[in-house]
C-alpha cells in the first residue's frame, strides 16, 4: 500500500506527488497518457508560461471565480517560490512583457523533463492506467483508487485531473465523475481561455489574418466596457482567436444572460485626427487611384474587401472624390472594427475549464475533502480559474503543493495520535 496515490500527472498532480515525497511519504502517480505533463506541452505556445512574477495579491487579482479560496495556497506557495522550485531544479527562467516567467529556452519540454526527473529522484512511481473509481473503507474513508488495469490501495488519495479543456491531452473531465461520486458538488464547468464565434459572415471572409498591435475592448450589452488590451488577433473561418481574444474570453462569463461586442482598434498607435491627416496625404498622393487601392496602404489586403463594405465608400471611387463624411465612415470603422459575439467556442478548445468543484467542500488550507476523508483535491478540476500570463499554472502549482503537504502532513498526524495512521 502506497501512502500516497495522485490521480492525474499535469502540472497539479505532479507538484502534489512531488510535495508528498518531501515530506518523506512513498507516492504513486496515476497518468493515463504514456507521459506525464501533456497539456504542459502546450501551454504559452509551447514555450510554458510557468507563472507570473507578481505579488500573492496580483495574482489573486486575476483570478475571477473564488480568490479567496486561494488565498491560503498561493500565500505559502507564491510566485517567487515557484520560479526558485523550477531554478533549483535547472531550468533558467527569464520575465517577458506582463510579468510572464518562461523557461530560458523557450522550451515546454525542458519544464516537463525537470519534474519528471524530479519525480524520479523521489522514488514516485508513475503507473500509466486511468482512474475509473475511488475506494473507501467502512467508514467512508479513502482507501485507494481502481483502474482499468489494477487497484491501487492507499492511505491518502489526491485528485488533479484537470477540467474538460483540451481533451486530446487527457482532461476528459473524469474528475468531475469521481468527485460527484465522493459526494462532490461540481458547477458546471464552462470553457474560459476559449476563441469566439461570430455573428455574420465577415470574419471568415477574413480566415487566417494574424493582426499585431490592435486595441481591442469588449462591451456587454450594457454599453459597459468589460476588458480592454492591446496585443494579438487571428481571424478564422468561426470567429476570433489568437492570445488577446483568449484573453477577453475570460470576462465573458454570462453569455446565457449578456451579448458581446468586440470594436478592434487597427491603428491604435495613431489618435482620429492623426489618423485622418494620414488618410488625407495618402488619398492626396494617390488622387486618381480608386479608393480600394489606396486602402492597400493603410491594411491588410484581406481586409480591404471587410472595410470598403462597412464604410459605404464605391470601392472604384477616385481617392479625391472621397467627402469628409465619408472619410469619417472611415475612421469610425478603422478605429473601432466591431464584431458581434455568437458565443465561445465548445470547452473542448478552451485552454482551461471554469467550474468544477465547489470549493466551499474543500478546506482551502490542505485541499482536504470535506465530504470524504482522506480525499484531497488541486488544480482545474476545482472552481477557480484565472486570466492568461501564467496564473492558471501558478494555481495549478500552488493548489498542488498544498495538496501533497497536505496529505503528507494528515498523515503524520495520524501516526502521531495512534502510531499506525488510519
Amino acid at each position: 500500500m502506497t501512502d500516497v496515490i495522485v490521480i492525474g500527472g499535469g502540472a497539479a498532480g505532479m507538484m502534489a506527488a512531488l510535495s508528498a515525497a518531501e515530506r518523506g511519504r512513498s507516492a504513486t502517480l496515476l497518468e493515463r497518457n504514456a507521459k506525464v505533463g501533456r497539456k504542459l506541452y502546450i501551454t504559452g505556445k509551447g514555450r510554458c508560461n510557468v507563472t507570473n512574477d507578481c505579488s500573492v495579491q496580483e495574482v489573486l487579482q486575476n483570478v475571477p471565480r473564488n480568490p479567496k479560496f486561494l488565498t491560503s495556497a498561493v500565500t505559502r506557495f507564491p510566485p517567487e517560490a515557484v520560479k526558485a522550485f523550477f531554478e533549483g531544479l535547472g531550468v533558467p527562467l527569464k520575465t517577458e512583457r506582463g510579468s510572464r516567467v518562461f523557461p530560458v529556452s523557450d522550451k515546454a519540454a525542458d519544464i516537463v523533463d525537470a519534474l519528471f526527473y524530479a519525480l524520479r529522484r523521489r522514488g514516485v512511481e508513475l503507473v500509466q492506467d486511468r482512474a475509473e473509481e475511488l475506494l473507501t473503507d467502512g467508514a467512508g474513508r479513502v482507501a485507494g483508487v481502481r483502474g482499468e488495469r489494477g487497484t491501487y490501495p492507499a492511505r491518502r488519495v489526491i485528485l488533479a485531473t484537470g477540467g474538460a479543456s483540451y481533451p486530446l491531452t487527457g482532461s476528459s473531465g473524469d474528475g468531475y465523475r469521481l468527485a460527484a461520486g465522493a459526494g462532490h458538488t461540481i458547477v458546471t464547468p464552462q470553457p474560459s481561455l476559449v476563441p469566439l464565434e461570430a455573428e455574420g459572415g465577415d470574419c471568415a471572409r477574413m480566415q487566417g489574418l494574424s493582426l499585431r498591435n490592435v486595441a481591442v475592448k469588449v462591451k456587454n450589452q450594457k454599453n459597459k466596457v468589460v476588458y480592454a488590451e492591446q496585443g494579438e488577433l487571428l481571424f478564422t473561418h468561426f470567429g476570433l482567436s489568437g492570445p488577446l481574444i483568449l484573453s477577453a474570453s475570460a470576462h465573458m462569463r454570462d453569455f446565457a444572460r449578456d451579448r458581446y461586442r468586440v470594436f478592434i482598434d487597427l491603428k491604435p498607435a495613431l489618435d482620429e485626427e492623426t489618423l485622418d491627416q494620414r488618410i488625407l496625404r495618402e488619398f492626396g498622393e494617390n488622387a486618381n487611384r480608386a479608393f480600394h487601392n489606396v486602402l492597400e496602404r493603410l491594411l491588410p489586403r484581406l481586409m480591404i474587401p471587410v472595410v470598403v463594405e462597412r464604410s459605404g465608400i464605391p470601392g472604384e471611387i477616385q481617392a479625391n472624390s472621397v467627402t469628409r463624411a465619408q472619410r469619417r465612415r472611415l475612421l469610425d470603422v478603422l478605429k473601432g472594427f466591431r464584431v458581434d459575439i455568437a458565443g465561445p467556442r465548445p470547452i473542448e478548445e478552451a485552454i482551461v475549464t471554469s467550474g468544477g468543484i465547489k470549493v466551499s467542500e474543500v478546506d482551502p488550507h490542505t485541499m482536504a475533502s470535506k465530504k470524504t476523508p482522506g480525499l484531497y483535491l488541486a488544480g482545474e478540476v476545482l472552481d477557480v480559474d484565472a486570466y492568461t500570463g501564467g496564473f492558471n499554472l501558478q494555481i495549478a502549482w500552488s493548489t498542488g503543493r498544498a495538496a501533497g503537504l497536505g496529505a503528507a502532513e494528515s498523515l503524520e498526524e495520524a501516526e502521531g495520535a495512534n502510531g499506525h495512521g488510519l
